[in-house]
């Protein structure tokens, strides 16, 4: 078990386990990933998610 807060996306329940103990489904991880100004690839990501003009 690892320290990091973690969601289902069933139920949108918080915990700390590799899976929901209300449903039994993965969880993911709760946290966005981490930013940075030197990201090569975030211009093909936005285009991607149609965040351009």
């Amino acid at each position: 078990m690892s320290g990091r807060l973690r969601r289902c996306p069933l139920d949108r329940t918080y915990t700390l386990q590799e899976r929901c103990p209300a449903c039994g489904e993965p969880t993911v991880t709760a946290h966005p990933p981490r930013f940075s100004p030197e990201d090569r690839y975030g211009h093909y990501r936005r285009v991607m998610k149609g965040w351009t003009r």
